[in-house]
């Protein structure tokens, strides 16, 4: 009986309405795997997660000791890729390295920087941006890269170094990771974690629970309904006799 039911199971679509019937019963565990989720969430990303500062250096790519023309900001616009390529250099990245050792007696790698750091442009102006675990190191690292940048494209343009827009400062607050947004998450990955649960215990559940079910998946027809009673109610209707 239970593998013909099964099969017809099988070859029969999910009822929606009896799987949410299913959700609004255990409504609870639904919440509570959801709470369960945002705590875990919450807990990895404040204790687990290093938190990462950002800081970010900018240099207006221009030569700005004379008056600017049409042709000049043209110049700069096009060659904004150009500056973004000789930022990531190498002799570039070798030469903050080599300064931050001597002026601030820290020690960095070729691809810790390059891990660290990302250039970007708007127009004319490049921005040196880095994120790194200590607020102090993301500061120093982006205000020495782009004084490295700097003098490269001196040197290749054979002009005058860029002008300094703005230095980078230590930042007070992390850029990474969200609490807000890992917590939330979380809740949503407990929700469907306990709800994918739940749906696979019902497409996984054979009993035959009404005469519906009986009807549906069995195909004849029910000559009679037996009533289910519980010991309680049995021990109150005989009480309720007795009283009579």
């Amino acid at each position: 009986m239970n593998e013909k039911r099964m099969n017809n199971r099988d070859n029969s679509e999910i009822d929606l309405l009896e799987l949410a019937g299913v959700y609004l019963r255990k409504w609870w565990m639904i919440a509570l795997g959801a709470i369960i989720g945002a705590i875990i969430a919450m807990a990895v990303t404040m204790c687990l997660i290093t938190p990462r500062y950002q800081s970010t250096a900018m240099l207006y790519m221009v030569k700005t000791n004379r008056t600017i023309s049409m042709s000049d900001l043209q110049l700069g616009d096009a060659l904004s890729g150009d500056f973004v390529v000789i930022a990531k250099s190498k002799p570039v990245i070798d030469s903050a390295i080599e300064r931050m050792k001597e002026e601030e007696n820290k020690t960095f790698t070729r691809s810790e920087i390059q891990g660290m750091v990302s250039i970007s442009t708007t127009s004319r102006i490049l921005s040196v941006q880095v994120t790194a675990a200590d607020p102090s190191d993301a500061c120093i690292i982006a205000n020495t890269m782009a004084e490295a940048i700097s003098e490269q494209v001196a040197e290749i343009m054979k002009a005058d170094p860029p002008t300094m827009v703005e230095k980078a400062e230590p930042s007070t607050v992390p850029v990474s990771p969200s609490v807000r947004k890992n917590t939330m998450k979380g809740f949503l990955v407990g929700m469907f974690l306990v709800c994918a649960v739940l749906t696979v215990l019902f497409l996984m559940n054979d009993s035959i629970k009404t005469q519906e079910d009986v009807e549906k998946y069995l195909n004849v027809p029910t000559l009679a309904v037996i009533p289910y009673i519980s010991d309680k109610e049995r021990r109150k209707s005989t009480k309720m006799s007795a009283v009579k």
